[in-house]
């Protein structure tokens, strides 16, 4: 989840918000890669959940990183919640649950975000170890209740806790029992915004389906193969989904800003007080007629802060978020971001991104969203499944990094990162799939195995 801007400018009209957005707009020369991950941390030996407080909890992981790292750190009273690298723009942050996130710096290519990755999970390596703190990739928690489930020390996340049962029936396990990998991308113009969105939106229930790894919850397979994308279904629909409105016509930064505008609040900062205004309207805050906060106005921070808090599928800010995956070995973490990467950053990949998906209706691309939760790159579509799609759509990918040609010191480039997902997809047996046998067959009913084997 987004970390909290500070930028008390206010905010008086709606058209300054769609500008605020809208100044994201970069040429091409200076698009970035930002890639963030999530993972849960876990008592080593025991495979408990790691709390906040006691000497060998999360609060102690965090002072760790911030004496060896440097990174300024990111207090809620005297509490240290994250750190921020204001050096290089990256940050590391805890969800609700514990899950240990790193938003990255934006980098000019993948070779950069693959070292990025093995730089960090060796940091948490050398400062978990002796806490007795080791970090699982999945996509959702496999074991934990959410009962034992710990709740980390930010406001923000009570006041989620409070509101997310009254809006779906899965939010709280959104919260404290998922993890994702994201990559951010930018966009050079309006219209290129349009065009990434609709692709990225189109193609996200793909990606999900490649990287489905959950297939566990409470130490027994629970039904599904990307089951944090299930429990997305589930969570807030205000706020969450395909965002249909995006292929509409006169689609733009004022389309999807009056969307945002009429998603519920969940806060309002001042200072270091957060005020619970779950239900309120972004427009009476714009006003100065919040009923929670009578006569405060918007602000830059408030207006960032919310778009934060918003969950589609693909998510506009200053730049475009694809939120579809699961989290997964350090491998998949610079993957997903090269499948993006290979799509949106050249022109021809996108242009034949879009020509695979152009003539998708919306009732089809919602029931890809709906299916591959539990079929992953089986389900079903027109008269071929997933897998066929996420075929043609990984050759678009690795033809876009190979018109990129962006080389390492070997002298290879980025394409050579998809190399893990053309074999899997081809066998159509996803991280999950493996799993569910190993479950089934050497592992003998037992889940703790999935504690050495996804662990970083």
């Amino acid at each position: 989840m987004a970390r909290d801007v500070i930028d008390s400018t206010p905010v008086a009209s709606r058209d300054e918000l769609v500008a605020w957005v809208e100044q994201g707009i970069k040429p091409r020369s200076a698009f970035r890669i930002g890639t963030e991950h999530e993972k849960f941390p876990f008592r080593a030996g025991t495979h408990r959940p790691v709390p906040y407080e006691g000497p060998n909890g999360i609060r102690a992981l965090l002072e760790g990183m911030q004496a060896m790292l440097g990174w300024e750190p990111i207090m809620e009273g005297d509490r240290i919640i994250g750190m921020l690298d204001i050096t290089g723009g990256g940050a590391i942050s805890l969800e609700p649950g514990g899950q240990f996130e790193l938003s990255g710096a934006p980098l000019p290519s993948i070779h950069h975000t693959c070292s990025e990755i093995h730089a960090h999970l060796a940091q948490v390596h050398e400062i978990g170890t002796p806490l007795g703190i080791r970090f699982l990739g999945l996509g959702m928690s496999p074991v934990w209740t959410r009962q034992q489930t710990p709740a980390m020390p930010k406001r923000r996340y009570e006041i989620m806790t409070s509101y997310m049962p009254k809006v779906g029936v899965m939010g709280l396990d959104m919260m404290y029992r998922t993890s994702t990998v994201q990559v951010n991308l930018d966009f050079s113009s309006e219209a290129d915004m349009v065009k990434k969105l609709r692709v990225s939106l189109a193609l996200q229930p793909i990606a999900t389906a490649i990287f489905a790894n959950s297939p566990f919850m409470h130490g027994r397979p629970n039904g599904f193969l990307a089951m944090r994308s299930e429990v997305w279904r589930h969570t807030d629909l205000d706020r969450t989904g395909m965002l249909p409105f995006a292929f509409d016509d006169g689609m733009g930064f004022e389309r999807y800003v009056d969307w945002a505008l009429d998603v519920p609040l969940y806060f309002v900062k001042r200072g270091d007080i957060y005020h619970d205004v779950s239900g309120g309207s972004f427009r009476d805050l714009l006003k100065g007629t919040l009923p929670q906060l009578p006569g405060e106005r918007a602000t830059i921070s408030d207006w960032a802060n919310h778009l934060g808090t918003l969950f589609p599928e693909v998510r506009l800010k200053r730049y475009l978020e694809m939120r579809g995956a699961d989290a997964g070995p350090t491998a998949k973490l610079a993957a997903l971001s090269a499948f993006w990467v290979g799509l949106l950053y050249d022109g021809d990949a996108l242009d034949a991104a879009w020509d695979l998906v152009k003539g998708w209706r919306e009732s089809e691309r919602l029931a890809l969203r709906d299916a591959v939760p539990r079929q992953a790159l089986r389900t079903p579509f027109r008269n071929e499944t997933v897998r066929d799609i996420a075929l043609r759509a990984l050759a678009i990918s690795r033809k876009g990094l190979q018109a990129r040609n962006v080389e390492d010191w070997e002298g290879r480039n980025e394409a050579h990162f998809l190399d893990g997902l053309d074999d899997m997809v081809e066998s159509g047996v996803t991280a999950a799939d493996a799993m569910l046998a190993k479950f089934h067959g050497e592992w003998g009913g037992r889940i703790d195995p999935v504690f050495d084997e996804q662990a970083y």
